[in-house]
């Protein structure tokens, strides 16, 4: 199943009451990914008081994976409404991370939660967005005589060829759409092609 994910990383910033918030969002693939992603964020900013996030990787109808950090914020204040924005916007595999420099003036509970609500709600409207495609991977493997062709009906069903290797045939690893499949397979059999998903 397809479903839109970020196309590319947006910043947002919004000021409340002195205090400046500035959020993220961009596309990652695995908590190791938003991991990495939040220490080159504080690295950025070694100076703000808070690092807040929230990831929701998946499906965003069914997402196997979420997380969220308050960051030294009192607890549910910053991630939950982080993560609270992301299950309404159905875009998957992507994190926002809210950077906080404090303004000298206490927000209060409610105050934080809307405050990193809104930081969220800000750089989600601007967020580009793409459909993510399921892919599938294949290994193929021919004669030499057909190697051409099958890169023809690769690029014609809009996958790659992520590797080839030559040995006494060709051996070819091929990252297809899903959509795709049924009739790529079909082709290949028809021209004595072997193939195995992998």
């Amino acid at each position: 199943m397809s479903y839109p994910v970020p196309a590319e990383q947006a910043r947002a910033e919004i000021e409340i009451k002195k205090s400046r918030f500035i959020a993220y969002a961009r596309h990652i693939v695995s908590r190791e990914t938003g991991m990495a992603w939040l220490e080159e964020i504080k690295a950025e900013y070694p100076d703000a008081r808070h690092h807040c996030w929230a990831y929701l990787i998946g499906n965003p109808y069914c997402a196997s994976n979420a997380g969220m950090g308050d960051d030294g914020e009192p607890s549910g204040t910053a991630g939950k409404p982080i993560l609270n924005v992301l299950q309404h916007k159905g875009v998957g595999d992507v994190m926002i991370i809210v950077v906080r420099y404090f303004g000298g003036i206490k927000l209060g509970a409610g105050g934080l939660t809307r405050a990193y609500g809104q930081a969220a709600q800000a750089v989600m409207e601007i967020l580009p967005v793409e459909q993510r495609v399921p892919m599938c991977t294949l290994q193929v493997t021919c004669d030499f005589a057909r190697e051409q062709s099958v890169r023809h009906w690769v690029s014609q069903a809009q996958g790659e060829v992520s590797q080839v290797d030559y040995a006494q045939q060709v051996m070819m690893q091929i990252d297809l759409p899903e959509v795709a499949l049924a009739e790529f397979t079909a082709t290949l059999q028809a021209n004595q092609c072997e193939f195995k998903p992998l």
